[in-house]
């Protein structure tokens, strides 16, 4: 035991190193991500996630949104635990046969205008799952999917530029 003590101080953790902190241009995307909103909805943006079958590597990226290097809430974006309470459903994953009727009834649920937004490679094609006979396919499949946000993981910043291109665009859709 005192060997693998001795061992582990003088080694050092085994992580990874903390991504590099662009605060400034984190601030300003978020800060025009909150814009938007405020423009498209008249309030900030409610998002309600969606795991339809992932390995929950897009979960983590998403819940980093959270974390104190992004901390999206400062920016009046929020999470929420109801779909009844959202604009915006981030749907992960490829959509397994035990979740479609689940997304389905979740999509019915969320009020208009809603958007739904394909989070990573399985929830745009299947990914690594396609072909799979416990997978539907893509969300797409299912649902009418307003964004998709490639990766496999997508990063936080990915996600931050997706969400203001859907805002973006369907700003322009409805002044059009």
């Amino acid at each position: 035991m005192r060997r693998l003590l001795f061992k582990s101080l003088v080694q050092g953790p085994l992580t990874e190193a903390a991504p590099a902190a662009d605060d400034a241009a984190v601030a300003q995307l978020a800060a025009q991500v909150t814009a938007e909103a405020r423009k498209r909805l008249g309030r900030t943006l409610a998002i309600r996630e969606v795991d339809a079958g992932s390995c929950n590597g897009c979960e983590l990226e998403i819940h980093a949104l959270s974390n104190v290097l992004y901390d999206l809430e400062r920016f009046g974006l929020r999470f929420v635990a109801s779909p009844r309470h959202a604009d915006v459903l981030l749907v992960t994953g490829p959509v397994t046969a035990n979740m479609r009727q689940a997304l389905e009834r979740t999509y019915a649920a969320t009020p208009g205008p809603k958007w739904v937004v394909a989070v990573g490679d399985c929830a745009r094609n299947g990914g690594i799952f396609a072909g799979s006979p416990a997978c539907v396919g893509g969300v797409g499949k299912v649902l009418p999917v307003d964004l998709h946000i490639p990766g496999c993981p997508p990063d936080p910043t990915a996600l931050l530029k997706g969400l203001l291109a859907l805002l973006e665009s369907s700003a322009g859709r409805s002044q059009a």
